[in-house]
This record gives C-alpha cells, sequence and structure tokens, in this order.
C-alpha cells in the first residue's frame, strides 16, 4: 500500500470541528444519545449498514474495495464519567452519585452542566479562607457534594432538573499549539478516529464499528457488541492516561504509563485482557514500516473495551490501540494532536495489511 493511501497526518479545520463537537457533547454512561447523534450525522450514507441496538451501541458494518474476508470489530466507547442526580435539597441543591471513575477531592468548585437542556451549575466549595487546618487534610465523600444550580428552593429546581439527569463537566474544547484541550478525550478521540474508518474503509476487510455505551460501569455495551457482530479479530479504540509529568520529589518518573507526543500506545497486557501477541506484532511492524511513531504501554491496571470483547462466544483476538492523554476522568484532559493523527493512520495501515496475513490459528 503506497503511503499517500494513508489518512492525513495534518490537523485539518473539519477534524478540530468534529473534536469540538464530540468532546462538548454531554454523553455520561447511561445517557450517550447526543453522542450517538453525532456519530449518525458524520456517516450518514457513508455506510453498508447502520443499526442502534437494544443497549444504545451504535452498530455499524462498511466493506472496503476487494473482496472482504476478514470481519474486524473497532470499538470505540461514546460515554464518559461524570455523575447523576440522586435528589433534590428542600434549597434547591442537586444530590449526586459518581458515574464511572471520578476523584471526588477534584470536583468542589467546578462548573457543571446538568441535563439535556445543559443547566448551569457549579459545585459547592467552602471559600479556603473559612477553612479550618482539619478539613484542609479531610477526604472529600460523594455524600457530602451538592450541585448548586441558583435555584433557591426545591420546586424551581425541579422545573429545571429531574433525578436521574446526568451531569458533566463544563469544560469548552480549545487548541492549546500542538495540544488540545477538552472534557471527555476517554474516548472522544477514539471515537473521532472510528468515523474517519467508517468514512475512509481499508481495503480487503469488512470493518465492524461499534460505537459502544457504558464503558465506563463495565464494559457492558462492548460485550453486547461483539456477541452480535460475531468477528474474527478486534480492536478497541480508547484514550489512555499519560502520567509523564515529573515526580513530586524529584525522583525518576518510572511508572508513566505513556507519554504525550510519542505516538500511539499499543497495549501488551491491563487490568482485564492479555492482548493477542499477533496482534501486538503485526503493528509493530505496520508502524515499522510506514515509520509510524508508537509506544508500548506500560503493561498493567486500567482496562478498554477489549476485555468484555476478546471473552465473547468462543473467544476473539484482541488488541487495544489508545491516543494518551494527560489528566483523564477530570474535567480537562489534555492530548497530542500528532498522537491522535499517527492513531489514525497506524490503525488505518495495520487494517489495510491484515489480508493474507491474519491466520486464525496460533
Amino acid at each position: 500500500m503506497a503511503e499517500a493511501r494513508l489518512p492525513t497526518a495534518r490537523v485539518r479545520a473539519a477534524h478540530l470541528e468534529r473534536l469540538r463537537s464530540l468532546t462538548e457533547a454531554q454523553g455520561v454512561s447511561g445517557d450517550e444519545g447526543a453522542v450517538r447523534k453525532l456519530v449518525q450525522a458524520a456517516i450518514e450514507g457513508q455506510a453498508d449498514t447502520v443499526r442502534t441496538d437494544s443497549m444504545g451501541n451504535l452498530l455499524v458494518t462498511r466493506k472496503g474495495a476487494g473482496r472482504a474476508r476478514l470481519r474486524v470489530l473497532c470499538a470505540a466507547h461514546m460515554d464518559e464519567v461524570g455523575l447523576m442526580v440522586t435528589a433534590i435539597d428542600n434549597d434547591g441543591y442537586l444530590r449526586v452519585e459518581a458515574v464511572g471513575g471520578l476523584d471526588v477531592d477534584t470536583l468542589p468548585g467546578k462548573l457543571i452542566w446538568v441535563g439535556a437542556d445543559r443547566v448551569a451549575g457549579v459545585i459547592g466549595a467552602k471559600p479556603v479562607h473559612l477553612t479550618k487546618d482539619d478539613e484542609d487534610r479531610r477526604t472529600i465523600s460523594i455524600d457530602s457534594i451538592r450541585i448548586d444550580i441558583g435555584a433557591g428552593s426545591k420546586d424551581a429546581a425541579q422545573s429545571r432538573v429531574r433525578v436521574g439527569d446526568r451531569a458533566t463537566f463544563a469544560t469548552h474544547f480549545e487548541r492549546l499549539g500542538r495540544t488540545i484541550r477538552a472534557k471527555a478525550l476517554d474516548d472522544r478521540l477514539g471515537v473521532a478516529t472510528l468515523i474517519e474508518l467508517v468514512l475512509n474503509p481499508p481495503a480487503g476487510i469488512e470493518l465492524l464499528a461499534a460505537f459502544t455505551v457504558q464503558e465506563e460501569v463495565g464494559l457492558r455495551g462492548a460485550r453486547v457488541a461483539a456477541y452480535s457482530l460475531d468477528p474474527d479479530l478486534a480492536l478497541a479504540l480508547d484514550c489512555t492516561p499519560a502520567r509523564d509529568l515529573p515526580s513530586w520529589d524529584g525522583s525518576e518518573n518510572t511508572s508513566y504509563n505513556a507519554r504525550l507526543n510519542a505516538g500511539p500506545a499499543l497495549y501488551v497486557s491491563d487490568g482485564s485482557t492479555l492482548s493477542d501477541p499477533r496482534l501486538v506484532r503485526h503493528f509493530e511492524e505496520t508502524a515499522d514500516e510506514h515509520r509510524i511513531r508508537y509506544q508500548i504501554r506500560q503493561p498493567g491496571g486500567g482496562g478498554t473495551d477489549a476485555g468484555a470483547i476478546h471473552l465473547t462466544r468462543e473467544g476473539i483476538p484482541s488488541l487495544s490501540i489508545s491516543v494518551p492523554a494527560r489528566y483523564l476522568h477530570s474535567p480537562a484532559s489534555i492530548a497530542s494532536l500528532a498522537d491522535w493523527r499517527a492513531t489514525v493512520r497506524l490503525v488505518y495501515a495495520g487494517l489495510s495489511r491484515l489480508p493474507g496475513r491474519w491466520k486464525r490459528s496460533r
């Protein structure tokens, strides 16, 4: 395959606009409809089949040029971590529960959008000059968190939000030089990659694209999607933490997980999957052949949709490929645009080289 056929490494205005709309959409686990609509609009008229299953997964098939003998599932989750309204106090404050993995200590003072109407709110925080010494050292519990939407009473709050509404961080997308800052880069970067694959499918395979739901609360959508689509092999396209900042005490940082500006991260293993070594080798060789920079994600911890996919039916050979980003599961994360474009190029090139090289048995 000629290099010119690979997706562009350049970041275009259309790429940034898609990332902006995807990251600013509200899609806390179990309420991914806004993100799903954006995906449907982006791929309209470009797929062979499109359907939404009973879980809310958007399942898309697309055949590239040539005879497709290999059915490849690529999964990217639409959901993000956030909060759910569980009760409304008499004075109009909203009680919440965490949805997915959140560090509760980071929540006070953050701006929030609540519900489909994106009602503006702020998570209450005691002014630091009124905080006692013992309070500074106290761990915050989710039970003590309240969202203030300026309602003033329970009736006023109930006219704008309801129990069960999801709440997400009110973070606007911003380009910062060669990086981007946004909420929900985990995993709207993977969603954006998968949209590009649907629009420009690799030749020789049948692409089974699963835009999955409820990854952040137990890989639930991926399990259903993989069983339904029954692929020969699978890739999970995700976003992984880059813990590459200097250590607080000046010692060498040896537990960085992944680094910004080092390319897409290939998983050897994580907390739920031992990646198929044939796929790891294949994508390493592909990166070397096309001179695409990549890194091996440090083994252990975490997990992606591959954790559910590889255990489905008789077992599905699986690999996770992630874009590194700092400060995941927080109000704002930062990722390298070059890492993302390298990920798009590597996944496309690797899928294009699979026909004729993949053997179902080890």
